[in-house]
């Protein structure tokens, strides 16, 4: 999640980044010949990109967002990224569910079986989905239009799958500004998990496609401190920090604790309350 400077202006941020994509030539939106026109044009307009029919004629667009009879996806050169909570089914089944070291790592002691969390970083929203098969209510803050719609899309796909129906009912999706919308919650959440992108690597090639593509959307956050001191100011009983395995602590927090796999750690921080 890339933070905006601007508490009042957060329309007008967003405005100015898909208007900056535009006239880089980075972002067409491109429409299926079986997708309703009017349903792509509305897309179009909110994104204030052109809408296209052909894929002649969106050879120098760096950035396409495709509608298809499959939903949303974002197409760059030979890359696509779709959302996809159907191919997450294996993890969330309950046997490996528990091993997950982000589910792990949200474990707190004498908790009721109502917990809330909030994924302040949402992006594609699998971390969330998994919180939400353990049980958690989510809300999931995104900032970035094109990736709200992807993840939404993915949302509302994964509500026609049986299995994935009450998990999903459980995740529920705000466009907004993470920073600024923890200083108005009704109630203090449980848990809240933070994952800022993780900055670009050297070796491009080591980046995972999705990643290639979001990091054209999104920069690595900018402003870790006030991330991390809006979340304190929440109040959740838990906050979780993923970050790459070897990276220093976000903002420079030092964690209660971290939880650790090959490639990445959850950092931990227990908060009275």
């Amino acid at each position: 999640m890339k933070n905006q400077k601007n508490s009042n202006g957060k329309d007008d941020v967003r405005t100015e980044e898909v208007n900056a994509l535009k006239k880089q030539n980075r972002l067409v939106v491109f429409a299926d010949k079986d997708i309703n026109k009017e349903v792509a044009k509305k897309l179009a307009n909110r994104l204030n990109a052109e809408l296209k029919q052909n894929w002649s004629d969106i050879k120098k667009a760096d950035l396409v967002l495709r509608l298809d009879a499959d939903g949303i996806a974002l197409v760059s050169d030979k890359m696509v990224l779709r959302g996809d909570f159907v191919q997450m089914l294996p993890r969330i089944k309950h046997c490996n569910l528990q091993k997950e070291l982000l589910i792990r790592a949200s474990k707190m002691k004498g908790t009721s079986s109502n917990l809330t969390a909030i994924d302040a970083t949402a992006g594609l929203g699998e971390d969330a989905l998994l919180l939400a098969a353990a049980g958690f209510s989510v809300r999931l803050y995104e900032y970035n239009t094109v990736i709200a719609l992807l993840l939404q899309d993915a949302l509302n796909r994964a509500a026609i799958v049986p299995e994935l129906t009450d998990i999903v009912g459980r995740m529920k999706l705000f466009e907004e500004n993470s920073i600024f919308s923890l200083q108005n919650l009704v109630a203090q959440p449980d848990l809240v998990l933070l994952d800022p992108m993780f900055p670009t690597r050297q070796k491009s090639a080591l980046i995972k496609k999705k990643f290639q593509l979001l990091q054209q959307l999104e920069c690595p956050c900018v402003d870790e401190s006030a991330l991390i001191q809006a979340v304190i100011a929440a109040k959740p009983r838990k906050v979780v920090i993923k970050r790459p395995l070897n990276a220093s602590y976000l903002a420079g927090y030092k964690p209660d604790y971290s939880l650790k796999s090959k490639v990445i750690r959850f950092d931990c921080l227990v908060l009275p309350r």
